[in-house]
């Protein structure tokens, strides 16, 4: 299947994108989640080959698939693991029909200005050259209050980013986080979207992005973006909610679908047999499936 084949499943499949991109800062806390604590890792090596572990689990279920999944994204180390022989990005394409993206920046900034800016990401002209199989990235920043200047900065490194990403033949996701908790979030969501327009319509034809933005408190707040000629789709980040609040209230988004991680893999167990395991996971993708279409 072609390019063009992911490009339109993307833009038009039913279904949401799996975040699947736990990184070294994320991994211990997902690991507790999953019922692994600290001290069942002595090393780093350890540490992430039980989240890789993790993730070919929920991989290799059944409900895992085109179906329900039409996305997901991965970390730079899981492009050189393998499910089943192929690498992680080739097995979920070619045996499940999931359109595989690689989570490109390398953490936060401290923040200033109420946001937090991506940190440099060395060598990305050469990481994008090596990501075959792969269709788009995604590259996080967070705002933490509705300051203009702070969020403006975000903005125009988000897209300066996503134009380098473009020129290497990939779809970026934009990815301008709000904070759920920010006392300032509903203004920061309106400056956000300003700012996002006003980046969109600096872009040329064919320069095209996906964003994900956080669930707005003002339902349907960023359809002027999913309706953009730039835009492939607008996806949804859990941001710390529960399956069942973020799933309602995206279901309140008609033109945005999830992009979750915490809430996918919410209750789930390393303990847990396989039945339980799919039993539990089936029904968070089941949730987050509705709540996308």
């Amino acid at each position: 299947m072609s390019k063009a084949e992911q490009r339109e499943q993307m833009a038009n499949g039913a279904g949401f994108i799996a975040a699947l991109d736990q990184s070294g800062g994320s991994t211990p806390k997902a690991l507790a989640l999953y019922g692994v604590d600290a001290a069942q890792y002595g090393s780093e090596e350890e540490m992430f080959a039980e989240i890789q572990n993790m993730r070919a689990r929920i991989i290799l279920s059944d409900d895992f698939d085109k179906n329900k999944v039409i996305g997901a994204i991965l970390f730079e180390r899981t492009l050189g693991e393998q499910i089943n022989g192929k690498s992680v990005a080739d097995f979920i394409w070619s045996e499940k029909g999931v359109v595989p993206f690689l989570k490109i920046d390398k953490g936060l900034e401290d923040e200033a200005n109420g946001v937090q800016m991506m940190k440099p990401i060395p060598g990305l002209a050469d990481t994008l050259a090596k990501a075959t199989g792969v269709f788009g990235t995604k590259e996080r920043s967070v705002i933490h209050e509705a300051n203009a200047e702070g969020i403006a900065a975000v903005v125009a490194q988000q897209f300066d980013v996503a134009r380098e990403v473009i020129a290497a033949g990939m779809v970026p996701i934009v990815e301008p986080e709000v904070n759920i908790h920010s006392e300032t979030k509903a203004e920061a969501e309106a400056i956000l979207k300003a700012e996002i327009l006003k980046n969109l319509d600096t872009l040329e034809e064919g320069q095209d992005v996906m964003l994900k933005l956080t669930i707005p408190s003002e339902a349907n707040l960023y359809d002027v973006l999913a309706d953009h000629a730039r835009v492939v789709r607008v996806v949804a980040l859990s941001g710390g909610y529960s399956t069942e609040q973020a799933c309602d209230l995206l279901s309140q988004n008609g033109k945005m679908i999830a992009s979750f991680s915490r809430a996918l893999t919410e209750g789930l167990s390393k303990q847990q047999s396989d039945d339980e395991f799919n039993a539990a996971l089936g029904s968070n993708i089941d949730k987050i499936y509705r709540a996308s279409i």
